[in-house]
């Protein structure tokens, strides 16, 4: 059975050890897509994973608020910097988001879901939550994200995002080789004492 993950908000992490790296990136509220690019330039991609529908777990439509809906299509990708994968983003997309003019989530393919929900002007971001990946996720397992010892921490976030009032889901984890990257910047950006 696969563990219940325990979100955070920024005020609960007081007892958590979160690399100091990376809390620039959790509770960042604009686009993750646009940082990337910025990060990567012309090396940035996105790897799909998955995408398929499947019934909504019990934890995913809580977070949204969800009562009466039980599929949801389940996108999962990786965003690469020269091939190298960084982050792992999953994103549960409701059946009923999907519909009408929203049918465009549906059909992202490697195109980044970030780019799309922050040019759509009906969109809304609820607040950040944080959290570990599960040591038992599918995503540790998955041959394509390559480089998580099984001892590694891999802290993520996650948002509700409402476009034309309907939500979705999107959890983005940061890579064990996103945070050696981040530290190495930082470390190379402070001067010697």
């Amino acid at each position: 059975m696969k563990s219940k993950q325990r979100w955070y908000k920024r005020h609960q992490l007081f007892n958590r050890s979160v690399p100091e790296a990376l809390l620039p990136w959790l509770f960042d509220a604009s686009s993750l897509t646009s940082r990337m690019i910025v990060l990567c330039g012309d090396g940035f991609s996105v790897r799909l994973l998955s995408q398929h529908w499947q019934k909504i777990s019990s934890q995913d439509a809580s977070a949204m608020g969800l009562t009466k809906e039980h599929s949801a299509l389940v996108r999962q990708v990786v965003l690469c910097c020269s091939d190298q994968p960084l982050v792992y983003a999953r994103t549960v997309i409701p059946a009923s988001t999907v519909q009408g003019a929203q049918r465009r989530y549906a059909n992202l393919g490697n195109r980044p879901l970030g780019a799309m929900l922050f040019a759509d002007r009906t969109m809304r971001r609820e607040f950040v939550q944080v959290a570990l990946l599960p040591d038992d996720d599918e995503a540790r397992k998955n041959a394509l994200i390559k480089g998580i010892a099984d001892d590694e921490s891999v802290w993520g976030r996650r948002s509700v995002f409402r476009v034309a009032g309907k939500p979705l889901l999107v959890s983005e984890y940061f890579l064990p080789e996103f945070t050696r990257l981040q530290q190495a910047t930082k470390a190379v950006a402070m001067p010697a004492s």
